[in-house]
């Protein structure tokens, strides 16, 4: 079988190398006291069974020791870290799938934990994205409250607006349509709340994501709600 993951790297980051780790297959018996590892971005080899198309897209939650969340994982290394004893199951998948092998089971699962805590550097600045925005206003329009559908610069970039947290809002189509480049004094239009830059490490997270696990909100805080 052809090796499919190389490292697991919790940050993000570039994967730090390290010296060759046994190959662990995960249709074989998985240890009783698993072989300690340094650390989250150890090199390391997992083989696995050739697994439906759409699984490649699988993310998993994965949670610090302190249940602060850190990135979003493919299902594969996720299996790594729980094969390897380096994290626990929190939260298994909704629908209760689980995958098989000749010996044993996995539970699929939507979000998990490091057995030990990492830490990692803190960016203050939340990159602006369409996904994190849409998260701060909940998905409402900036100027009716209806469902918003596309992001509008409060002070249009054609009048020297910035595309920047504070002068970025949800918009519906409507509003986006009938504002276009005109200023808010223009129109007489208010503002439901004040545009700002979100502060907190989830939101580097949410700033990635499009959908995300029902499962996942609780540790998302309550903007992911």
């Amino acid at each position: 079988m052809t090796p499919l993951i190389r490292g697991v790297d919790a940050g993000g980051g570039h994967e730090p190398t390290a010296g060759p780790v046994e190959a662990i297959p995960i249709a074989a018996p998985v240890p009783l006291d698993p072989p300690a590892l340094t650390g989250v971005g150890d090199d390391i080899t997992v083989t696995v069974r050739p697994e439906p198309p759409a699984w490649g897209k699988r993310r998993v939650l994965l949670l610090n020791a302190t249940y602060e969340p850190l990135t979003a994982l493919p299902l594969r290394r996720a299996i790594v870290l729980l094969v390897c004893g380096k994290a626990t199951v929190v939260h298994g998948d909704s629908s209760g799938l689980v995958l098989h092998s000749a010996t044993g089971s996995v539970e699929v699962p939507s979000v998990i934990r490091l057995r030990v805590y990492v830490r990692v550097p803190y960016r203050a600045r939340v990159p602006l994205t369409r996904a994190a925005l849409m998260h701060r206003d909940r998905f409402r329009c900036a100027y009716c409250s209806g469902k918003a559908e596309t992001i509008d610069h409060v002070v249009p970039r054609s009048r020297g607006g910035t595309h920047t947290w504070e002068n970025c809002v949800a918009c519906c189509a409507r509003c986006n349509h009938k504002k276009a480049d005109k200023l808010l004094a223009e129109l007489g239009w208010p503002l439901r709340t004040m545009p700002h830059a979100p502060r907190g490490r989830h939101w580097r997270l949410l700033a990635g994501l499009v959908d995300a696990d029902p499962q996942w909100l609780p540790y998302l805080g309550e903007t992911a709600a």
